[in-house]
């Protein structure tokens, strides 16, 4: 029997489920896509419970894992996987995982919403272990899940090996880490402002061909209109904006449900 108390499990339709982890203040989503022969897991969150159990108890296919990108909250469990791919740039951050002394300084108060870890799971012991992808992502690629396929979209911006996934059939997008409902972080040493602003345009464009799109963080689903709302706020940026708030690592530019973080410098045309 899978311990729940970490997870809270949403089926949704076209053959999604959604497996989030509200005790963490990055509630992160991943996700089942069902094929006729493969499940597609769509990340693996923070390496707390035992999610390869819980995805086996959701769906008897063969799972393949497919990242959004190679960040910690998404990478938790994907040594516990034989098929594992990602974008070629993050191979090294999947295949490093994240040791302790990084790990357990997201489990303090602060970071954690209600009492919802398990009794099994000790911070300051708990690490991800690395994993060896099989195979990578790359921009083109169709992942066939029998009866059953997903576009690669290569969307960098937050990070190198940002990925967008696209099921045109069920017009259905997961675009990762590159919009969702809060701040959009692009002010890191890997993020690159510049084609982040590409990608927004992109997820914009291709927002217009589904009609529901999962995010990797917060409320969720999400309405494609937000994908056009999010590329025209950043254009706005790049058009002068003036941030709401300027902090030493990073200028913040409020908008309704979301901002945008970015380095003072470089952004703007």
């Amino acid at each position: 029997m899978v311990e729940l108390s970490w997870f809270d499990v949403v089926r949704f339709p076209s053959g999604v489920t959604m497996i989030s982890e509200p005790g963490h203040s990055e509630d992160v989503k991943s996700y089942l896509v069902e094929g006729a022969r493969d499940v597609a897991v769509l990340d693996t969150g923070m390496g707390v419970g035992d999610f390869a159990g819980l995805v086996a108890t959701l769906s008897d296919r063969n799972p393949i894992v497919l990242h959004s990108h190679a960040h910690f909250d998404h990478i938790g469990a994907s040594a516990q996987f034989a098929r594992v791919r990602v974008h070629a740039s993050e191979a090294g951050a999947l295949r490093a995982g994240y040791p302790n002394e990084r790990f357990r300084a997201w489990f303090t108060p602060e970071h954690l919403v209600g009492n919802r870890l398990p009794a099994t799971f000790d911070p300051q012991r708990a690490a991800i272990a690395g994993c060896e992808p099989d195979g990578f992502l790359t921009e083109g690629d169709v992942i066939d899940l029998g009866e059953r396929v997903l576009h690669v979209y290569h969307t960098p911006g937050h990070s190198p090996g940002g990925i967008t996934l696209v099921d045109h059939a069920a017009r259905i997008m997961f675009p990762g880490d590159a919009i969702y409902a809060g701040p959009m972080f692009a002010y890191r040493d890997y993020s690159d402002p510049v084609a982040y602003r590409a990608s927004l345009r992109r997820i914009a464009e291709l927002a217009t061909q589904v009609d529901v799109i999962y995010p990797s963080h917060n409320r969720s689903p999400l309405e494609p209109e937000l994908a056009q709302a999010m590329h025209e706020a950043y254009e706005r940026i790049w058009a002068g904006r003036a941030p709401d708030e300027r902090r030493p690592e990073c200028d913040v530019f409020q908008f309704d449900s979301y901002a945008f973080w970015l380095r003072p410098g470089s952004y703007g045309n």
